[in-house]
């Protein structure tokens, strides 16, 4: 079978892979159909990402049918599932807590190991969800906005909070699309007027700020001096997230849906003057999938504005490259697998 093959930084080739075997017990053999490209996925190109070995098949953004389900397994051939592309152990203490997305020896396809860059996986049914009438385009958008989805059910924030979202990038977007789903007051806030323009034309935030250096009289202009009930981090960038504490109301929240290697230093008297609540968001769980699967199937989420490139297994070799530099206009690209 076909695969994308990331051998080093900075090279991608398409190679000759065999196809997975029979599935085991409580397994599935998948035919990829659609995987979205991530930042992740740019940052592995790019050599970026501090824990990944290469060589690498990238992709963990799946959609995919059922080609054949081992003994045990209740799936039927050609169903069209959602993947869950993180693997967990099951044991550990929390996965015994029910948090599978934070297990400590979590393996993530297309980073820990080889992801859907390919026409074929296998997977364990546990991970895989009926994408019940969703397009399988649609389908293999739903891990990323499971991410925001995530974010904002770890804030606790109740309808009406005022939220601002920091970072108008793809999981940025996600988290304010789900943070208006559940009845907040979504103020986006990123250094592109670009991005910006598009999230207001495209997607319907007409409250939004372009960072610079006056950003906190910005802030506090936009909700009376009293600052944002629940913040939502979402740039990956360390200096934006040490900056963020002080758009938080006294008693709100800071949700830091995004992951830096750098150490984030704060102010603890500001810190304490708030009583703020401080919250990290780290991947999803079945019911964030689940969410934004009814979410996109009840017309929620403007899907067809967010997906905005497309390209095949084939085309993608050079396609990645190019918008890993070029990214204007950029919101969430996708491959569209054939598979034998």
């Amino acid at each position: 079978m076909k695969a994308i093959l990331c051998p080093e930084p900075g090279r991608l080739e398409i190679v000759d892979r065999n196809r997975p075997g029979a599935p085991a017990a409580g397994w599935a053999r998948l035919a990829v159909s659609h995987v979205g490209i991530c930042g992740t996925d740019y940052h592995i190109f790019e050599g970026k990402h501090p824990f990944l070995q290469y060589p690498r098949v990238m992709g963990h953004e799946i959609s995919a049918k059922v080609i054949e389900a081992g003994p045990e397994t209740s799936l039927a051939p050609g169903t069209l599932v959602v993947v869950n592309p993180y693997l967990s152990c099951g044991s550990c203490v929390a996965c015994r807590s029910g948090k599978p997305n934070c297990c400590t020896a979590i393996r993530v396809l297309g980073v820990h190991t080889d992801g859907a860059f390919c026409e074929e996986i296998m997977m364990p049914e546990q991970n895989l969800y009926p994408a019940q009438d969703l397009t399988p385009e649609a389908a293999a958008a739903v891990e990323f906005l499971a991410i925001g989805a995530h974010a904002v059910r770890r804030s606790n924030a109740a309808p009406g909070a005022r939220s601002l979202v920091i970072g108008a990038g793809p999981i940025g977007l996600g988290t304010a699309i789900f943070s208006r789903i559940a009845g907040h007051s979504v103020t986006l806030l990123d250094t592109s007027a670009e991005r910006l323009d598009f999230a207001a034309d495209r997607l319907g935030f007409a409250h939004r700020i372009v960072a610079d250096d006056d950003v906190e009289r910005l802030v506090a202009q936009a909700t009376d001096g009293d600052g944002f009930d629940v913040v939502f981090d979402a740039t990956g960038n360390g200096t934006s997230m040490e900056r963020s504490f002080a758009h938080v109301a006294h008693g709100g929240t800071l949700v830091f849906a995004s992951v830096v290697k750098d150490d984030i230093r704060f102010s603890d008297p500001e810190f304490h003057k708030r009583e703020m609540t401080l919250v990290a968001s780290r991947n999803a769980t079945r019911v964030d999938f689940d969410h934004v699967i009814a979410s996109l199937r009840d017309g929620l989420v403007p899907i067809d504005a967010l997906i905005t490139h497309r390209t095949t297994l084939d085309q993608a070799v050079h396609d990645l490259p190019r918008w890993a530099h070029d990214k204007s206009g950029l919101v969430k690209a996708v491959i569209k697998v054939v598979a034998a």
